[in-house]
């Protein structure tokens, strides 16, 4: 029997995608369901502030911070990049609202707070650290996480 029909051994998993690896890893520490859904709200605030917040010092700062977020997402997976560059791009037009209306900096200052507090009192609820305290990385998937569970539930592979 050749090793390409031999049975894997009990227990042996077949090795996964990094996307996979890292959203189950962050998956870890998203357990409890009001965590997961504070999640689903912060973290897209979050980015949204963030992106405010770099606009407001120059919009070519937003630009890269989405570019480069863009480069990291297409090492992972094209279906979650699309996604993220379409909602990357809604995100702009509302902060270029917002920055039109004159509320860009202290909106985008007041969701950020807001969003992490909330970030940090799921936490406590989890009774787990943020993924985020032992690799960075994981600032960048944490939306992934948010856009895995919508792709899960809409059927779509990534």
């Amino acid at each position: 029997m050749d090793s390409m029909h031999t049975p894997l051994p009990e227990g042996l998993d077949i090795p996964q995608r990094k996307v996979d690896v890292l959203l189950q890893h962050y998956g870890l520490s998203h357990t409890h369901p009001v965590n997961e859904v504070i999640h689903f709200v912060a973290i897209p605030a979050i980015m949204l502030s963030l992106n405010g917040l770099l606009f407001a010092l120059h919009p070519a700062l937003a630009l890269v911070l989405i570019a480069g977020s863009l480069v990291y997402y297409a090492r992972l997976s094209w279906p979650f990049t699309l996604c993220m560059l379409l909602l990357s791009s809604l995100m702009l037009a509302l902060v270029d609202a917002m920055s039109v209306a004159g509320i860009l900096v202290p909106a985008s200052v007041g969701i950020f707070v807001v969003a992490w507090i909330f970030q940090f009192i799921g936490h406590h609820l989890e009774g787990k650290k943020p993924s985020f305290f032992e690799d960075l990385q994981y600032l960048l998937v944490g939306p992934l996480f948010v856009l895995s569970k919508a792709f899960e539930r809409l059927g779509v592979r990534w």
